[in-house]
């Protein structure tokens, strides 16, 4: 999961002007938009489970695609460093279970 920000100038109706706004995405998905002037915020309920759901299930559907390109890329260099990434595959996973799980505590709290 990943939260990024990005500002525009959009028009706000309390404003009533082109003001900067600060928009926040949760994935690809707007959650909040903020004019910078007033203040005013709009929120947008985003389903966290179902974007972790999506994110996983693209990621594993993806592999079989992602793992023949590399190894046609460089078979030597692939073959180095499968057996190390194999180790390390569980814990990258935990890692980024929890990444997700404290994003969503994150997400519920503001």
């Amino acid at each position: 999961m990943k939260i990024s920000e990005m500002k525009a100038d959009l028009y706000c109706i309390e404003c009533n002007d082109d003001t900067l706004h600060n928009i926040v995405y949760l994935n690809s998905e707007i959650k909040c938009v903020e004019c910078e002037e007033c203040n005013r915020k709009v929120e947008v309920k985003v389903d966290l489970k179902k974007e972790v759901y999506k994110e996983i299930y693209n990621r594993v559907t993806t592999k079989p695609s992602r793992i023949s390109q590399e190894y046609k890329k460089d078979l030597s260099k692939f073959l180095i460093k499968l057996p190390r990434r194999v180790v390390s595959k569980p814990y990258r996973a935990v890692r980024y279970l929890n990444k997700a799980r404290n994003l969503t505590k994150k997400m519920k709290f503001k």
